[in-house]
């Protein structure tokens, strides 16, 4: 065990300690002799400045007046924060050669040795780590960049939109606000002025985009989580209505570990089945999602989601109709 774990270590021995720890107790959960523990302890307390207290063999413990509001400076990472450093080192290492790539190599020789400081000098087995893109979308990397830097930069954005709903191009000058990564996809959210809303566009349907010199129009922060957040999934705008979702007990069990909205209220029912509501201003999206459990999903409200289920599962049935 070298310094950095042993002081990881001590930490969290006298954090989670309600009494003294013994040194005999210190000595062996280190795996040092007592003059090491006595080095740890004065580093902990002089250069870290912890709140500990307690002296020779009786043992130590942190100042319970103090302990909550002490934690260890610097990289001491928690094991989801390691996981996310993981993550991002091995997207950055699989950008291949370009501008990102090369933008962002300080950034990725950064995390590498952040890694190695949080393992004590190993080497993380980052080949371990998986990252599986799911129906991603062909993007043009020219047209995100010009979309990403007018979002940054500020500056509003003319281009071309094709529309999937209706399959009709359009020409829009917006003022970009956000620019979103959502499930494995591109989405600009920006200020239509000809339509005097917020909208948001998927990159990969913008084409011939240009950012402009007008500064583009900021909308407060607050308005922008509200309409862009309040609904379920994608489509913006305040929720028009709640659905009633009821799952069987078989999918109960992955459900109800899922966050599908930030104001969802789950419940399990007495028979083992989970009902989940949630609030939505269109509901596309949500019925692909419930959709997806099959017969182990029910809508139960409103009546025009339930009939719109309806509709797609006669659709659908319709096609395998000999």
């Amino acid at each position: 065990m070298d310094r950095y774990e042993r002081i990881t270590a001590l930490h969290r021995l006298l954090k989670g300690a309600r009494t003294a720890v013994p040194m005999s107790k210190l000595m062996e959960e280190l795996d040092c002799s007592r003059a090491t523990v006595y080095r740890q302890i004065a580093f902990l307390r002089d250069a870290l400045m912890a709140p500990v207290i307690g002296d020779g063999e009786a043992g130590f413990r942190y100042d319970p007046q103090k302990s909550d509001r002490f934690e260890l400076p610097g990289m001491w990472l928690s094991s989801a924060e390691l996981h996310a450093l993981l993550a991002a080192q091995q997207l950055l290492a699989r950008t291949g050669s370009g501008v990102l790539s090369e933008a962002m190599a300080p950034l990725q020789q950064r995390i590498e040795a952040l890694l190695a400081e949080q393992a004590g000098g190993r080497q993380w087995p980052l080949n371990r780590v998986r990252i599986i893109q799911h129906r991603i979308r062909k993007l043009d990397e020219a047209i995100f960049r010009t979309v990403a830097t007018a979002v940054l930069a500020r500056k509003q954005l003319s281009f071309e939109y094709h529309a999937r709903t209706t399959d009709q191009a359009t020409r829009r000058q917006v003022s970009p606000q956000r620019i979103t990564h959502y499930r494995d996809n591109w989405y600009l959210d920006a200020w239509d002025p000809a339509r005097e809303a917020l909208r948001s566009f998927s990159v990969d349907r913008i084409r011939n985009a240009s950012a402009l010199s007008e500064t583009a129009l900021d909308v407060a922060e607050e308005v922008l989580d509200n309409h862009l957040a309040g609904s379920y999934g994608i489509f913006a705008g305040e929720p028009k209505n709640w659905a009633t979702i009821v799952f069987s007990a078989r999918a109960a069990r992955w459900v109800a570990d899922e966050r599908w909205h930030s104001k969802q209220q789950g419940r399990f029912l007495p028979d083992g089945r989970y009902e989940l509501k949630l609030p939505y201003s269109n509901g596309r999206e949500l019925l692909m999602d419930v959709l997806h459990y099959g017969a182990d999903a029910t809508i139960v409200a409103p009546v025009s989601l339930r009939e719109q289920a309806r509709s797609l599962l006669r659709l659908a049935l319709g096609n395998y109709e000999d």
